[in-house]
């Protein structure tokens, strides 16, 4: 019997594990990213800029023309004239705008690399607020019951006469203030779940329990960078319009060549008839004139736009990156003091035995929650730091 109702146990709190399994924030992340329509829209965007580019190398349509002359004074048959002609480009313009239009498909993927990698980090960022959010929460909550503890324990003295009625309002108006916070908090909470429903494309996640890894000790800067410069989609962005505008300079000096022409001319009058192939060759010589100088001013652009923005990001870095080793640093240091202490409980135990007037428990208590409240804020902001440091790992 006893087996049985063990069994019975065991398969009931599997079942609910089953549905209560927390997600990681990995897991959140790729649901996002298929579901968010923004992203669904620039991809869309991207796939008919790239057919746009593509359709731009293609021949022009083949003309077809013919005369028939039968008005006016003549000995002979009426004239007819029939022809087809196609016109194209240089053979080597099309190669060139082909590399041209390749190097341009890499600038838009890493622009839409850059709009994904913004839109993860923005959902990472709300998900690590709704964790915050929901950590402090449990917190007041703790505190709203000893609160309410507390004044329910002054209500019994003030009935004894053992306190006055300053201390009731004042334990009335602590209760109070916790239970408001305990409110915003919820109410913020409840935003935070809407900012990322959005997000979802409007659909609901699951976040009731969320997996937060640990702040992480980051290695060391110029590793960091390195890694950086091989994946961040910006610096992407900016090695890829470099060579873009570095074969646009080609593009253009082949456009300088000769256009051309071929087709078939058919001629009859007379009774006699005649056809052949026929040729045009048309010369650039005003169409072409600075094309290829202003493609070289944009590249010596790009080139120094490159340079000057990898500075401003090295420099954007490396402040982020000093910023999290300072409060990764701090971090530990509140974690060791203040962790293992249980202040609060301690005090309540103090206060509930008369060692402590209302005001001096009340007083000792919020210096130890100011603490706690500093060292969950001081754990977020590295989290921030350290989504903002490793974007280019989304």
């Amino acid at each position: 019997m006893n087996k049985h109702i063990v069994s019975a146990i065991c398969g009931c709190l599997f079942f609910v594990n089953g549905f209560s399994q927390s997600k990681t924030i990995a897991e959140l992340l790729t649901e996002i990213e298929q579901n968010n329509t923004e992203l669904k829209s620039y991809q869309s965007f991207t796939e008919s800029q790239q057919l746009e580019n593509k359709s731009a190398n293609n021949l022009p349509d083949p003309q077809v023309s013919g005369y028939y002359l039968p008005f006016g004074t003549h000995q002979s048959d009426d004239y007819t004239e029939f022809e087809i002609s196609q016109f194209f480009e240089f053979p080597t313009v099309y190669s060139a705008r082909s590399k041209w239009n390749n190097l341009k498909a890499e600038q838009l993927k890493a622009v839409y690399t850059k709009k994904r990698q913004e839109i993860l980090l923005k959902a990472k960022d709300g998900v690590l607020n709704l964790y915050f959010l929901q950590k402090q929460k449990s917190i007041e909550e703790e505190r709203k019951l000893q609160s309410q503890k507390v004044y329910e324990q002054i209500q019994e003295l003030f009935k004894k006469e053992q306190v006055g009625i300053l201390d009731l309002n004042k334990a009335k108006i602590a209760w109070l203030q916790e239970q408001f916070v305990v409110e915003k908090l919820q109410a913020e909470i409840q935003n935070q779940n809407t900012i990322l429903q959005t997000l979802n494309g409007g659909q609901p996640l699951e976040l009731a329990n969320l997996q937060l890894e640990l702040p992480l000790q980051l290695q060391n800067l110029e590793t960091i960078w390195n890694e950086k410069l091989a994946k961040d989609p910006k610096l992407l962005e900016l090695k890829a319009n470099e060579a873009t505008a570095r074969q646009k300079i080609t593009l253009e000096k082949n456009k300088i060549l000769p256009n051309l022409a071929l087709g078939y001319n058919y001629q009859g009058v007379n009774g006699n008839n005649y056809s052949g192939v026929y040729g045009g060759l048309s010369i650039p010589l005003w169409n072409s004139k600075n094309k290829v100088k202003s493609a070289q001013a944009n590249y010596e652009y790009q080139q120094s736009s490159t340079q000057v923005a990898s500075e401003l990001l090295y420099s954007q870095f490396q402040q982020d990156y000093n910023q999290y080793q300072l409060l990764y640093k701090k971090y530990n240091q509140y974690q060791e003091t203040v962790a293992n202490l249980n202040s609060e409980d301690l005090l309540f135990k103090a206060y509930s035995l008369g060692e402590f007037s209302f005001l001096d428990y009340y007083m000792e208590v919020q210096f130890y929650r100011n603490a706690t409240n500093e060292m969950i804020q001081m754990e977020k902001q590295i989290q921030l730091l350290q989504a903002q440091l490793l974007i280019y790992q989304l």
